[in-house]
């Protein structure tokens, strides 16, 4: 039983009489002013930006707005259950760090400091195939802590193929399909800025350490980068896959294969009969397809396909313990957290991290508290009402 939210929260007002004047944000939106501060154009847009002129990322704020938490009174919520069960695995909150590339830019350590701040939470940490450091260093900083592996599905299956084992030999226990992103999308703000990491080397960690990608190379990464990367560029995405390719993916792992980036109905239906562990709804945080469905937005209607035959995750969009609720009590077996993670990480690094994500974990379970819930397992559509 938890009561993280009171313990967290008080554990700040005890500084009342000593209040430390350089301590870390609290509110995201000061998160986000700080991490423009301290990056760069470049860095800062990649992380913020969208795709287009980034109605997608608004329509995915505008969706939580049109969900109101109706309280429930005189409920004994005094001990609080928020763990939540995956694929076999109980954790301690709904809660996962959602898959993010090329986190060298944002703060030395990158992928480091995020990892060893999910993992000193318990939160599950997403690896991304477009780390700057390579999957096996990730997982080795981690132990037995629990983390996920995000495919960015190769136009080589050589490296696909590779990349799956690899992640099955680290002690990665489940694989994350990214489906939405079978070529970079157009982001004004990067074009704007002419930037785009992978090509100055960063995000491509797990491509020049792998020995498939490797042995396509006339010289190693090391002797000419140069052409590694460009390598890179013609091998990423993989625009010409079909359902039928999931076979392929179930032939080179035996772990739980989650599908990122469903938001059609349709597309539930053909996951359930391809047989695959669970779907994460999510538009990449509007990085993906300009103008597309918020994500909440999606979230009930994929779910009243699966009918809780698969589970179902949700991300793009959660900024605050109350996003968490309601899409716990939408369908979401639990949530991804994207940019407020990052914002972390850029202004103080795993401290960062750690401070984002205990934040929101104590937010979500004093939301769900004084909504008159007292177990994330049991939130379902009647603490809302739709507005609008």
């Amino acid at each position: 039983m938890s009561n993280i939210g009171n313990e967290v929260q008080y554990k700040i007002y005890q500084t009342m009489a000593n209040p430390d004047p350089n301590r870390l944000p609290v509110i995201y939106e000061e998160w986000e002013k700080r991490a423009r501060e301290v990056l760069e154009d470049g860095p800062f847009y990649y992380i913020a930006g969208g795709a287009g002129g980034e109605d997608t990322i608004k329509a995915n704020l505008e969706a939580f707005n049109r969900w109101k938490i109706t309280p429930r009174m005189l409920r004994n919520v005094e001990d609080r259950d928020i763990t939540v069960e995956l694929f076999g695995q109980t954790y301690p909150f709904p809660f996962l760090h959602a898959p993010i590339g090329v986190q060298s830019i944002i703060h030395p350590e990158g992928e480091l400091a995020s990892a060893k701040a999910s993992a000193e939470l318990g939160v599950p940490y997403i690896a991304s195939s477009a780390s700057t450091k390579p999957m096996e260093e990730i997982a080795e900083i981690m132990g037995d802590a629990p983390k996920w592996f995000q495919l960015y599905w190769s136009k080589d299956p050589d490296i696909t193929a590779s990349f799956l084992q690899r992640a099955e030999n680290a002690g990665y226990s489940a694989i994350v399909v990214t489906l939405d992103t079978p070529m970079l999308a157009w982001r004004e703000y990067d074009l704007k800025n002419v930037y785009l990491p992978f090509l100055i080397g960063e995000g491509v960690g797990n491509y020049l350490s792998d020995p498939a990608f490797r042995s396509k190379l006339e010289k190693s990464p090391e002797e000419d980068p140069t052409a590694a990367i460009m390598h890179w560029t013609k091998i990423f995405g993989n625009a010409s896959l079909t359902w039928d390719d999931i076979s392929f993916i179930k032939e080179y792992t035996s772990l739980p294969i989650i599908l990122k980036g469903v938001l059609h109905p349709d597309d539930a239906q053909k996951a359930l009969e391809y047989e695959v562990d669970g779907i994460i709804v999510s538009n990449h945080g509007g990085r993906q397809v300009d103008g597309a469905l918020g994500a909440l937005e999606a979230l009930p209607l994929i779910c009243d396909v699966i009918q809780d035959q698969i589970p179902v995750l949700m991300d793009s969009g959660i900024r605050r313990g109350a996003d968490v609720v309601k899409a716990i009590a939408l369908g979401a077996k639990a949530v991804l957290v994207g940019r407020p993670c990052m914002y972390g990480l850029a202004v103080a690094g795993e401290q960062g991290v750690t401070e984002v994500l205990q934040n929101m974990i104590a937010d979500m379970d004093i939301t769900m508290a004084l909504a008159g819930e007292n177990s994330v397992s049991q939130l379902n559509k009647t603490v809302l009402t739709e507005s609008g």
